[in-house]
Protein backbone atom coordinates (compact mmCIF):
# COMPACT_ATOMS: atom_id res chain seq x y z
CA UNK A 1 0.00 0.00 0.00
CA UNK A 2 1.51 3.15 -0.61
CA UNK A 3 2.21 5.33 1.98
CA UNK A 4 2.43 9.84 2.26
CA UNK A 5 5.90 9.75 1.48
CA UNK A 6 5.35 7.75 -2.11
CA UNK A 7 2.66 9.65 -2.96
CA UNK A 8 4.38 13.30 -2.93
CA UNK A 9 7.38 11.77 -4.75
CA UNK A 10 4.72 9.95 -7.38
CA UNK A 11 2.96 13.28 -7.48
CA UNK A 12 6.63 15.44 -7.54
CA UNK A 13 7.37 12.99 -10.15
CA UNK A 14 4.47 13.62 -12.09
CA UNK A 15 4.28 17.46 -11.77
CA UNK A 16 8.02 18.01 -13.01
CA UNK A 17 7.07 15.55 -16.09
CA UNK A 18 3.18 15.95 -17.21
CA UNK A 19 4.30 19.06 -19.45
CA UNK A 20 8.02 18.70 -20.11
CA UNK A 21 7.92 16.44 -23.45
CA UNK A 22 9.72 13.56 -21.16
CA UNK A 23 6.27 11.56 -20.40
CA UNK A 24 5.36 11.56 -16.81
CA UNK A 25 3.41 8.22 -17.25
CA UNK A 26 6.94 6.45 -18.33
CA UNK A 27 8.64 8.48 -14.98
CA UNK A 28 5.51 7.14 -12.96
CA UNK A 29 5.86 3.31 -14.10
CA UNK A 30 9.85 3.81 -13.28
CA UNK A 31 9.65 4.69 -9.92
CA UNK A 32 6.50 2.95 -8.88
CA UNK A 33 8.85 -0.08 -9.84
CA UNK A 34 11.77 1.63 -7.77
CA UNK A 35 9.93 2.26 -4.68
CA UNK A 36 8.36 -1.20 -4.61
CA UNK A 37 4.48 -0.41 -5.19
CA UNK A 38 3.41 -3.53 -7.50
CA UNK A 39 -0.08 -2.25 -8.69
CA UNK A 40 -0.20 -0.56 -11.31
CA UNK A 41 -2.44 2.39 -9.12
CA UNK A 42 -4.14 3.63 -12.73
CA UNK A 43 -6.72 6.00 -10.45
CA UNK A 44 -4.08 7.39 -8.17
CA UNK A 45 -2.36 8.75 -11.59
CA UNK A 46 -5.59 9.99 -12.98
CA UNK A 47 -5.96 12.19 -9.84
CA UNK A 48 -2.86 13.49 -10.01
CA UNK A 49 -4.20 15.00 -13.62
CA UNK A 50 -6.43 16.48 -11.78
CA UNK A 51 -3.54 18.88 -10.02
CA UNK A 52 -1.86 19.10 -13.22
CA UNK A 53 -4.68 20.44 -15.41
CA UNK A 54 -4.95 22.92 -12.34
CA UNK A 55 -1.77 24.16 -13.65
CA UNK A 56 -2.50 24.49 -17.51
CA UNK A 57 -6.26 26.17 -16.17
CA UNK A 58 -4.05 28.21 -14.32
CA UNK A 59 -1.16 29.06 -17.31
CA UNK A 60 -3.86 29.42 -19.87
CA UNK A 61 -6.52 31.38 -17.83
CA UNK A 62 -6.06 34.33 -20.08
CA UNK A 63 -6.99 31.99 -23.22
CA UNK A 64 -9.75 30.08 -21.53
CA UNK A 65 -11.38 33.64 -20.90
CA UNK A 66 -11.20 34.71 -24.17
CA UNK A 67 -12.46 31.48 -25.56
CA UNK A 68 -15.33 31.87 -23.57
CA UNK A 69 -16.20 35.47 -23.94
CA UNK A 70 -15.40 35.41 -27.86
CA UNK A 71 -16.70 31.77 -28.79
CA UNK A 72 -18.67 30.04 -26.42
CA UNK A 73 -20.45 32.99 -24.30
CA UNK A 74 -21.92 34.35 -27.89
CA UNK A 75 -23.20 30.94 -28.93
CA UNK A 76 -24.90 30.02 -25.67
CA UNK A 77 -26.42 33.67 -26.27
CA UNK A 78 -27.62 33.16 -29.84
CA UNK A 79 -29.07 29.74 -29.30
CA UNK A 80 -32.60 30.65 -29.30
CA UNK A 81 -31.89 33.11 -32.47
CA UNK A 82 -31.07 30.87 -35.53
CA UNK A 83 -29.68 33.93 -37.60
CA UNK A 84 -27.61 34.78 -34.11
CA UNK A 85 -26.61 31.06 -33.58
CA UNK A 86 -24.85 30.26 -36.91
CA UNK A 87 -23.06 33.67 -36.64
CA UNK A 88 -21.38 32.75 -33.37
CA UNK A 89 -20.87 29.19 -34.23
CA UNK A 90 -19.11 30.23 -36.83
CA UNK A 91 -16.85 32.62 -34.67
CA UNK A 92 -16.23 29.47 -32.42
CA UNK A 93 -12.99 28.52 -34.54
CA UNK A 94 -10.88 27.34 -31.82
CA UNK A 95 -13.48 25.58 -29.70
CA UNK A 96 -14.78 23.92 -32.37
CA UNK A 97 -10.95 22.29 -33.31
CA UNK A 98 -10.28 21.33 -29.68
CA UNK A 99 -13.77 19.32 -29.99
CA UNK A 100 -13.21 18.55 -33.36
CA UNK A 101 -9.41 17.39 -32.04
CA UNK A 102 -11.00 15.33 -28.98
CA UNK A 103 -12.60 12.88 -31.07
CA UNK A 104 -9.74 10.47 -32.28
CA UNK A 105 -8.19 10.69 -29.01
CA UNK A 106 -11.61 9.35 -27.45
CA UNK A 107 -12.18 6.52 -30.00
CA UNK A 108 -8.29 5.24 -29.50
CA UNK A 109 -8.83 6.02 -25.55
CA UNK A 110 -11.98 3.55 -25.92
CA UNK A 111 -10.84 1.18 -28.31
CA UNK A 112 -7.26 0.56 -26.60
CA UNK A 113 -7.96 1.05 -23.20
CA UNK A 114 -6.97 -2.58 -21.44
CA UNK A 115 -4.02 -3.37 -23.49
CA UNK A 116 -2.41 -0.17 -22.87
CA UNK A 117 -3.30 -0.24 -19.51
CA UNK A 118 -1.05 -3.59 -19.16
CA UNK A 119 2.31 -1.18 -20.35
CA UNK A 120 1.92 0.72 -17.35
CA UNK A 121 3.60 -2.63 -15.27
CA UNK A 122 6.40 -3.16 -18.00
CA UNK A 123 9.37 -1.16 -17.35
CA UNK A 124 10.65 -2.39 -20.33
CA UNK A 125 7.31 -1.86 -22.90
CA UNK A 126 8.39 2.48 -21.42
CA UNK A 127 11.75 2.35 -21.52
CA UNK A 128 10.98 1.34 -25.37
CA UNK A 129 8.14 3.88 -26.06
CA UNK A 130 10.45 6.58 -24.17
CA UNK A 131 13.01 5.89 -26.89
CA UNK A 132 10.51 6.48 -29.59
CA UNK A 133 9.80 9.83 -27.88
CA UNK A 134 13.25 11.45 -28.17
CA UNK A 135 13.79 10.39 -32.20
CA UNK A 136 10.15 12.33 -32.27
CA UNK A 137 11.50 15.16 -30.58
CA UNK A 138 14.91 15.13 -31.95
CA UNK A 139 13.58 15.32 -35.71
CA UNK A 140 11.75 18.96 -34.45
CA UNK A 141 15.45 20.59 -34.90
CA UNK A 142 14.59 20.45 -38.34
CA UNK A 143 11.07 22.21 -38.46
CA UNK A 144 10.70 25.79 -39.70
CA UNK A 145 7.39 27.40 -38.26
CA UNK A 146 5.05 28.80 -40.82
CA UNK A 147 1.24 28.77 -39.69
CA UNK A 148 0.01 31.24 -37.14
CA UNK A 149 -3.24 29.98 -37.66
CA UNK A 150 -4.11 26.19 -37.16
CA UNK A 151 -6.53 24.08 -39.75
CA UNK A 152 -9.49 21.38 -39.40
CA UNK A 153 -7.21 18.62 -40.73
CA UNK A 154 -3.99 19.40 -38.56
CA UNK A 155 -5.75 19.79 -35.21
CA UNK A 156 -7.33 16.19 -36.33
CA UNK A 157 -4.23 14.52 -36.93
CA UNK A 158 -2.63 15.92 -33.24
CA UNK A 159 -6.25 14.62 -31.83
CA UNK A 160 -4.75 11.28 -33.03
CA UNK A 161 -1.07 11.94 -31.68
CA UNK A 162 -3.10 12.63 -28.52
CA UNK A 163 -4.90 9.19 -28.58
CA UNK A 164 -1.17 7.43 -29.31
CA UNK A 165 0.64 9.13 -26.43
CA UNK A 166 -2.21 7.18 -23.96
CA UNK A 167 0.29 4.54 -24.54
CA UNK A 168 3.05 5.35 -21.43
CA UNK A 169 6.80 6.61 -22.55
CA UNK A 170 5.33 8.48 -24.95
CA UNK A 171 5.08 12.14 -24.23
CA UNK A 172 1.61 13.63 -24.44
CA UNK A 173 3.06 17.08 -24.80
CA UNK A 174 5.88 16.34 -27.01
CA UNK A 175 3.69 14.07 -29.26
CA UNK A 176 1.50 16.22 -29.99
CA UNK A 177 3.52 19.81 -29.92
CA UNK A 178 5.84 18.17 -32.14
CA UNK A 179 3.13 16.90 -34.44
CA UNK A 180 1.94 20.49 -34.28
CA UNK A 181 5.73 21.53 -35.32
CA UNK A 182 5.71 18.84 -38.19
CA UNK A 183 2.52 20.02 -39.67
CA UNK A 184 4.62 23.57 -39.97
CA UNK A 185 2.67 25.44 -37.33
CA UNK A 186 4.32 27.82 -35.03
CA UNK A 187 6.08 26.59 -31.50
CA UNK A 188 3.81 28.62 -29.69
CA UNK A 189 0.32 27.86 -31.39
CA UNK A 190 1.36 23.97 -31.10
CA UNK A 191 1.57 24.59 -27.69
CA UNK A 192 -1.10 26.19 -26.75
CA UNK A 193 -3.57 23.81 -28.51
CA UNK A 194 -1.74 21.23 -27.23
CA UNK A 195 -2.13 22.49 -23.72
CA UNK A 196 -5.89 23.57 -24.46
CA UNK A 197 -6.37 20.36 -25.83
CA UNK A 198 -5.34 18.64 -22.96
CA UNK A 199 -8.00 19.86 -20.53
CA UNK A 200 -10.91 17.86 -22.09
CA UNK A 201 -8.88 14.86 -22.71
CA UNK A 202 -8.17 15.13 -18.78
CA UNK A 203 -11.84 15.77 -17.87
CA UNK A 204 -12.94 12.31 -19.79
CA UNK A 205 -10.03 9.60 -18.39
CA UNK A 206 -10.84 11.35 -14.99
CA UNK A 207 -15.21 10.93 -15.72
CA UNK A 208 -14.24 7.25 -16.75
CA UNK A 209 -11.84 6.04 -14.33
CA UNK A 210 -14.57 7.72 -11.40
CA UNK A 211 -17.45 5.48 -13.04
CA UNK A 212 -15.22 1.98 -12.92
CA UNK A 213 -16.45 0.00 -10.44
CA UNK A 214 -12.82 -0.55 -8.57
CA UNK A 215 -12.04 3.07 -8.00
CA UNK A 216 -11.53 3.03 -4.24
CA UNK A 217 -9.70 0.00 -3.26
CA UNK A 218 -6.07 0.73 -4.01
CA UNK A 219 -6.31 4.81 -3.48
CA UNK A 220 -5.52 5.93 0.26
CA UNK A 221 -6.74 9.39 0.35
CA UNK A 222 -3.95 11.43 2.25
CA UNK A 223 -1.14 10.19 -0.24
CA UNK A 224 -3.38 11.08 -2.85
CA UNK A 225 -4.72 14.58 -1.69
CA UNK A 226 -0.82 15.51 -1.00
CA UNK A 227 0.20 14.20 -4.61
CA UNK A 228 -2.58 16.10 -5.92
CA UNK A 229 -1.34 19.21 -4.20
CA UNK A 230 2.22 18.73 -5.46
CA UNK A 231 1.63 17.84 -8.99
CA UNK A 232 -0.35 21.33 -9.58
CA UNK A 233 2.18 23.03 -8.08
CA UNK A 234 5.41 21.69 -9.53
CA UNK A 235 3.27 21.46 -12.96
CA UNK A 236 2.89 24.83 -12.87
CA UNK A 237 6.39 25.69 -12.66
CA UNK A 238 7.48 23.14 -15.32
CA UNK A 239 5.14 24.57 -17.96
CA UNK A 240 5.98 28.11 -17.37
CA UNK A 241 9.43 26.46 -18.16
CA UNK A 242 8.76 24.28 -21.13
CA UNK A 243 6.84 27.66 -23.10
CA UNK A 244 10.35 29.29 -22.83
CA UNK A 245 11.88 26.45 -24.04
CA UNK A 246 9.94 26.11 -27.27
CA UNK A 247 9.80 29.86 -27.39
CA UNK A 248 13.56 29.43 -28.12
CA UNK A 249 12.83 26.25 -30.65
CA UNK A 250 14.60 24.11 -28.66
CA UNK A 251 12.41 21.31 -27.74
CA UNK A 252 14.78 18.54 -29.27
CA UNK A 253 16.96 18.84 -26.39
CA UNK A 254 15.11 16.67 -24.33
CA UNK A 255 15.36 14.03 -26.53
CA UNK A 256 18.94 13.11 -25.04
CA UNK A 257 17.11 12.95 -21.48
CA UNK A 258 14.43 10.31 -23.27
CA UNK A 259 17.33 8.16 -25.02
CA UNK A 260 18.81 7.80 -21.78
CA UNK A 261 16.05 7.16 -19.72
CA UNK A 262 14.46 5.11 -22.25
CA UNK A 263 18.05 3.21 -22.25
CA UNK A 264 18.01 2.62 -18.22
CA UNK A 265 15.06 1.48 -17.98
CA UNK A 266 15.73 -1.49 -20.66
CA UNK A 267 18.88 -2.42 -19.30
CA UNK A 268 18.44 -1.91 -15.64
CA UNK A 269 14.62 -2.75 -14.76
Amino acid sequence: MMDTAQGIILGLIQGLTEFLPISSSAHLVIVQHLLGLKEPMLLFYIILHLGTLGAVIAVFWPDLKKLWQEELLPVVEGFNSNPGFRSALCRARMTILILLATIPTGLIGYLFKKPLESLFTSPHAVGFALCLTGTLLWFTKYCKKKDGTIKTYQALLIGLAQGIAITPGISRSGTTIATGLFLGLSGELAARFSFLLSIPAILSAVSLELSSSTISTHTPFLPTLLGTLTAALMGYLALRYLLKVISHGKLYHFSYYCWLLGALALVLL
